[in-house]
């Protein structure tokens, strides 16, 4: 099952590499990961995005809360949350197909700014399956390039995750 693990974590240099390495060192797969300061500027949030069963993302938490830069972790996934995503993607297309990829980025709620008279970037926030699906929408058009942030997420109670 897919899960996403939010973590606060001190903000300075080597946190970032010693959660990864513990994912690797273990034989973990880390599908996306997103890091940002928060309004903390001593604390980032770190966004994983890594699949498993229970008792594998129970081991991954144990592990996590072993780290000294780890001040915080919470599985998202257990509860209800709001994850989104963003996306760039550069598509080539002919004169006669610009009409259809603007209704197709529109019902999409993306937006679509344009490179060259053929060339344009698609923007798009929202689920990582919102996405999935735009970008298999766009398979009339040439995609020469996808960019994708990873998942950001919280949990949607009033629960937040903070530094006890």
């Amino acid at each position: 099952m897919r899960h996403i693990i939010s973590i606060l974590l001190e903000n300075e240099s080597g946190a970032l590499s010693r959660v990864s390495g513990l994912f690797s060192a273990r034989g973990y797969n880390i599908e996306s990961l997103t890091v940002a300061p928060t309004n903390d500027p001593t604390l980032s949030r770190m966004t994983i995005v890594t699949v498993g069963d229970d008792r594998k993302i129970d081991q991954i938490e144990k592990q996590l809360n072993k780290l000294v830069d780890v001040a915080a972790l919470h599985d998202i996934t257990i509860g209800g949350h709001l994850e989104r995503e963003v996306m760039l993607a550069k598509v080539e297309v002919v004169d006669d197909q610009i009409a259809d990829l603007e209704r197709v980025v529109e019902a999409f709620n993306g937006e679509l700014i344009t490179v060259a008279k053929t060339t344009f970037i698609v923007q798009m926030s929202g689920s990582s399956e919102k996405i999935d699906e735009l970008l298999r929408s766009l398979s009339q058009t040439t995609i020469t390039e996808v960019a994708r942030s990873g998942v950001i997420g919280l949990s949607s109670g009033t629960d937040a995750l903070t530094v006890s």
